[in-house]
């Protein structure tokens, strides 16, 4: 019986403290807090419909630590779950420094004005949580997060050492809007306007954006354009899975969303430096951010699948083999449960698990670790428990491309 401290009203904020309120042995009291109450407090109504379990909100600036700290001291939680921006992880790991309480996120930290993603500023805290005796878990969605936890998986139960490591992020769901993003779009464009990079023979292999395409024939979905994209979980995984030759991470998208996406970059919309308009300062991406529809609108419509996970070849008893473990993921279903889409239950359900990992003392540490330096089992265990069941499968080989 703990007590939780969640910022972040977004869609994977909802799935959390929704599913955080299924499991009321684990967390005795939530709070939600985010910059705008009205959020929390919609959150929270839903909460109280479909589970009976109160969840108290508040209002915070994550940017501002002395504020987040102020919040911490006067909620007292146990743990911090962060599902707010990346931006504010930093300031919001402060907090949790300045206040002795542990932390977790879902999404590496990265400065507002580049798109740049390293795991460097978070690890660079690591003595001083340590030294605290304090724990922060980074990474606890889905990828990163599940997709990491499924490699260290793998490693430990079908492969003594991974060679390749291949992650497939497949959204198959149809939301009936001619443009808009799955999760903020702000966090999405950003990514995939990146150059893209990939790890290979001890060294970064960089690509030019959404130049590299592959098809896949997904579970359940089908066949799939997938493009190779740099995302975070690569640079832990071959820092904590050393042996690994080549880690890449490939993601799906239709033909309607890149060439949206080609005008809005053709036209500077998708520009993170400011401009000028009518004598004030704006961020092109920041603006269009506002005229898309809201991630967490897009439930009541969206239909189809999700399929993610891993394919790992390596040896296992001196043969070489190749695994593929995945989840699949039905947005009707993350509806009718949460009220949320697949994507941001897919995010927020890990979330919750990781959350219960670190409050049940499942998991223990003291300093900022990534999720995969943790014995999988117990993870892998909640998974298929509540919502997103898991299943591996040998291939006859690695793939082809």
């Amino acid at each position: 019986m703990s007590k939780v401290l969640v910022i972040g009203a977004g869609g994977v904020g909802s799935v959390a403290v929704h599913k955080m309120a299924m499991n009321p042995h684990i967390f005795s009291d939530i709070t939600l807090a985010s910059r705008r109450i009205a959020k929390c407090d919609a959150i929270a109504e839903s909460v109280k419909v479909r589970t009976g379990v109160i969840v108290k909100t508040a209002e915070v600036d994550a940017d501002d630590v002395d504020a987040t700290a102020a919040l911490i001291e006067k909620v007292k939680p146990e743990l911090v779950v962060n599902l707010a921006l990346p931006y504010q992880d930093l300031s919001i790991m402060e907090a949790c420094l300045k206040t002795g309480v542990n932390y977790l996120d879902t999404a590496n930290y990265e400065p507002r004005d580049e798109a740049k993603f390293e795991y460097k500023w978070q690890w660079a805290l690591h003595d001083r949580f340590k030294e605290a005796g304090l724990m922060a878990l980074l990474g606890s969605g889905f990828d990163p997060g599940v997709t990491s936890v499924f490699a260290i998986y793998l490693k430990k139960h079908h492969l003594d050492r991974i060679e390749t490591l291949d992650i497939l992020d497949c959204n198959g769901g149809d939301h009936g809007q001619h443009f808009a993003t799955n999760f903020n779009p702000e966090i999405n464009i950003r990514e995939v306007t990146a150059v893209a990079r990939h790890w290979e023979n001890g060294d970064w292999v960089e690509t030019p954006p959404l130049s590299h395409k592959q098809s896949f024939d997904f579970d359940q979905v089908g066949p799939k354009n997938m493009y190779l994209m740099y995302h975070e979980e690569i640079e832990s995984l071959k820092t904590h899975i050393p042996e690994i030759r080549r880690i890449r991470f490939w993601m799906t998208f239709g033909d309607a969303y890149l060439k949206h996406l080609e005008v809005l970059q053709n036209v500077g919309m998708t520009r993170i430096d400011p401009v000028i308009y009518e004598g004030k300062e704006i961020i092109p991406l920041q603006f269009l951010k506002a005229v898309l529809p809201e991630p967490a609108s897009l439930g009541p419509t969206t239909r189809g699948k999700t399929n993610i996970g891993d394919i790992a070849t390596g040896e296992k008893d001196g043969a070489r083999k190749t695994f593929y473990i995945y989840n699949i993921c039905d947005h009707e279903d993350a509806y009718d449960e949460t009220g949320n889409q697949a994507v941001s239950y897919t995010t927020g359900v890990p979330a919750m698990i990781g959350a219960a990992m670190m409050l049940t003392g499942a998991w223990k540490g003291e300093g900022v670790f990534n999720i995969e330096q943790f014995d999988p089992d117990p993870f892998m265990d909640m998974l298929n428990k509540h919502g997103l069941p898991w299943q591996v499968k040998e291939l006859a080989g690695p793939l082809e491309f």
